[in-house]
């Protein structure tokens, strides 16, 4: 869903400017490591262009959300550093904030949604904050957050909504322009907008020319209608496992760049989130959350709208539960074609599995897991059913398998 501002002055005074960003990177020197910029061949050849990967899974704690974080943290006046800090996130800036207030001496208290994955909150805790789990969005949790600081004193530091906040993220976009001059589009996933918007300021400032495009998840996509309305606007619900970018309403410091300065925001199904983290497992040897993953799930898509090469895909993310990677990694393969549930109801007679199981061979599908069961209730007495999970090539081969399969007189229940 593309949404095309003006590339001219901005009809308001910024609210980051490229000299924000430039003393954002001042600050940050020797607390964030500049990530690297990685070719990909696979992706590349897919694309049409060439594709380059800003991998800040690769950043400390594990996202870009320490740039960001760090840069507002470390800007606080000692009385208010003195007061703590209190923040809301999913994972990824609760993490950020905790080594930030971490490495700057800062009591901290982080809010996160009741489903937060357990890996990034034992982080969280690993690196001294206190958490405290509400609700079940972001959104849900900076009511708790505003409500703890209003109570205590203690300095909210948003997960996006904020001039400093926007200003670190948007040093990822100067190390963009740095490690690939030539860059013709930049493409990034968005949840409030803070990266995003830090990106394309950055970008902008310099080098006009160049297109910037967030990446939002179908389930999860504020922008397109907030910007079609002209202002944030809330979605009523969401549901996505791309929990990273799920935020209901955008920032209003991140709208209003995003609004002037990025050349589209487009959405992603989650089959498309699953098959990109697959990709970059396989083809890029790069772990990425499904937040992470937005911006290669876009360069996937067959029905999106072309896009000028070098491309620059921002990688936002890393820290994935690994029970989560799993259940995506088989939710990937489902969709790219390459993984096959059924079950068949058959006669209970001694041979009927072997029968079924060499009716497979043929196809040459890889038999991952069988189960054999005679207790569903819409079974005869005299059947029995048998669930079989197979690997296949694609969505021919797959398709073949399904046809053997009728042809040979079953009738699979694919699940």
């Amino acid at each position: 869903m593309p949404h095309g501002p003006s590339l001219g002055t901005p009809l308001v005074p910024p609210l980051v400017t490229d000299a924000d960003i430039r003393a954002a990177r001042d600050l940050l020197a020797g607390v964030v490591r500049p990530t690297p910029l990685e070719y990909s061949r696979a992706l590349s050849e897919r694309v049409g262009q060439e594709v380059w990967l800003k991998c800040e899974n690769l950043q400390r704690a594990g996202s870009f959300k320490i740039r960001g974080a760090y840069t507002r943290m470390a800007r606080l006046s000692e009385e208010e550093k003195a007061r703590g800090v209190v923040a809301a996130s999913a994972g990824n800036h609760a993490q950020g904030v905790a080594l930030a207030a971490q490495l700057l001496g800062i009591a901290a208290k982080v809010y996160m949604p009741l489903g937060a994955p357990l890996p990034k909150l034992q982080a969280t805790r690993a690196y001294g904050a206190t958490v405290e789990q509400t609700g079940l969005t972001v959104d849900d949790c900076l009511v708790a957050a505003r409500a703890w600081a209003d109570e205590t004193g203690a300095v909210l530091i948003h997960p996006f909504d904020h001039p400093d906040i926007v200003a670190g993220q948007g040093t990822c976009g100067l190390e963009i322009l740095e490690q690939c001059p030539d860059v013709r589009t930049v493409v990034v996933s968005a949840g409030g907008g803070g990266l995003l918007a830090g990106i394309a300021a950055a970008v902008k400032a310099e080098r006009p020319d160049v297109k910037v495009v967030g990446v939002q998840a179908e389930m999860a996509a504020a922008y397109p209608a907030s910007l079609a309305g002209g202002r944030p606007i809330p979605l009523e619900k969401m549901a996505t496992m791309a929990d990273g970018i799920a935020v209901g309403r955008p920032g209003d410091v991140p709208f209003a760049l995003v609004r002037d300065l990025v050349d589209g925001i487009e959405v992603v199904s989650e089959a498309a989130l699953s098959r990109a983290l697959l990709f970059l497992l396989e083809r890029a040897k790069l772990v990425v959350e499904p937040a992470g993953a937005a911006a290669v799930a876009r360069l996937l898509e067959p029905g999106g709208q072309a896009v000028e090469g070098p491309v620059v895909a921002v990688l936002s993310g890393g820290n994935i539960d690994p029970l989560l990677l799993l259940r995506i990694i088989r939710y990937g393969m489902v969709a790219a074609g390459r993984y096959l549930s059924f079950a068949v109801q058959v006669p209970d007679r001694p041979g009927t599995l072997a029968r079924l199981l060499a009716d497979l061979a043929e196809t040459d599908a890889n038999v991952v897991e069988v189960r054999h069961g005679r207790s569903e209730a819409e079974l005869f007495l005299d059947e029995v059913e048998i669930a079989v999970e197979l690997e296949t090539k694609g969505p021919q081969h797959r398709e073949l398998v399904l046809r053997t399969l009728a042809e040979r007189g079953y009738r699979p229940h694919v699940r």
